[in-house]
């Protein structure tokens, strides 16, 4: 479920920007960083290569760090990235990872209060809860090369 609002998520961003949504470019992924540098490396090589990426997650934007620094690109000079999930350790790669971020917290908090509901039989009103996310701008994003 988490991948698919990501993905639902990517395309109302592209749509709010009034930016057509190739599926050409989207690729599968499972979070981790090999994922990413797959993805990346394949997205590198087409012959018209996107100008940024989105990552379904930290972990894989770190993998397609990799695969712009072995393709000899620089980010966010040739290519800007973003992540999804702001782990602690991206705000200390070269250079800090663009991320959004998730009220951990929160989310937290909302899960045992539907536990501690569930428990003590009463009924939750629904199994699912949306709450925001927050976009963390750092340093892998910039305008798009001409």
């Amino acid at each position: 479920m988490c991948s698919r609002a990501r993905l639902d998520g990517y395309r109302a961003a592209l749509g709010a920007a009034g930016i057509a949504v190739d599926d050409a470019l989207i690729r599968p992924g499972n979070f981790y960083h090999e994922a990413g540098y797959t993805a990346g490396t394949q997205l590198l090589t087409l012959p018209d290569p996107p100008t940024a990426i989105f990552a379904a997650s930290d972990q894989m934007a770190l993998g397609v760090y990799e695969a712009v620094r072995k393709s000899g690109l620089r980010v966010p000079d040739d290519i800007s990235v973003v992540g999804f999930d702001d782990l602690p350790e991206v705000r200390w790669c070269s250079p800090p990872l663009t991320t959004v971020r998730q009220p951990l917290a929160e989310m937290g908090m909302m899960a045992a209060r539907t536990i501690l509901r569930l428990a003590g039989g009463e009924k939750v009103e629904s199994p699912r809860v949306e709450l925001a996310t927050e976009l963390v701008e750092r340093d892998s994003a910039g305008p798009p090369r001409s």
